[in-house]
């Protein structure tokens, strides 16, 4: 097993928004600066176990995301609704962009988080925008939500490059990064393919539907 160094970080906001940063530059993704600072702090605040997990007699647990939602759709206040589809937003964000490996058999966990998430953000989005009579902080954050919402999935691909920086991918892996392409039309995956000497091509359709195949190049 190769031995892993732990760096020690000063300021770990300082840290997520230069390694967010890069990332995004590397996926060639351009997002508003109000939306990367609102990252960057979801990274700092996630850092801590408490933040994300939920306390629970069985230890910390992460609630199901169908929970949050149920939660969120049934709250008693539109405060309390917002801040439930936020949180259903956030948690679907950092998990399908940290934990992308743990989704090795079930790919559909990571099709439904990137699911749940855009829609959450983009409910949230309409809710605080409320025409002109909304709050000012309300109309920036809808728009933070609304850019969330549209480049879900590709901040889910920025997020996987920060994570798997010093990840050496195996032919298992490879076989996963296909799955991902095929399933969410991840570019990240598409590029990593092609970086790791692997061509993704469809071969036409037949009545199962496309016929999709990898191809060495």
């Amino acid at each position: 097993m190769p031995e892993t160094t732990v760096e020690p970080v000063a300021n770990l906001k300082e840290y997520f928004k230069d390694a967010l940063h890069a990332a995004l530059v590397k996926q060639r993704l351009s997002v508003e600066g109000e939306t990367e600072h609102y990252v960057v702090n979801l990274l700092t605040l996630f850092a801590r176990s408490e933040a994300l997990f939920d306390a629970t007699p069985e230890g910390p647990r992460l609630k199901p995301l169908v929970v949050l939602l149920t939660e969120a759709m049934e709250a008693r206040t539109r405060e309390e609704r917002n801040r439930g589809l936020q949180r259903l937003g956030d948690v679907s964000l950092f998990i399908a962009g940290f934990f992308a490996q743990g989704f090795a058999r079930k790919l559909i966990d990571i099709d439904y988080h990137i699911a749940m998430g855009g829609r959450a953000y983009g409910t949230l989005a309409e809710a605080l925008s409320g025409g002109v009579c909304a709050p000012r902080r309300g109309r920036a954050l809808a728009l933070v939500f609304t850019e969330l919402a549209e480049k879900f999935q590709m901040m889910v691909d920025a997020l996987n490059e920060l994570s798997e920086s010093a990840y050496t991918h195996s032919d298992r892996d490879i076989l996963r990064l296909y799955e991902l392409w095929l399933r969410t039309g991840s570019r990240r995956s598409f590029r990593l393919l092609r970086r790791l000497g692997i061509e993704p091509v469809a071969h036409g359709t037949s009545a199962a539907g496309p016929e999709m195949g990898l191809r060495p190049h």
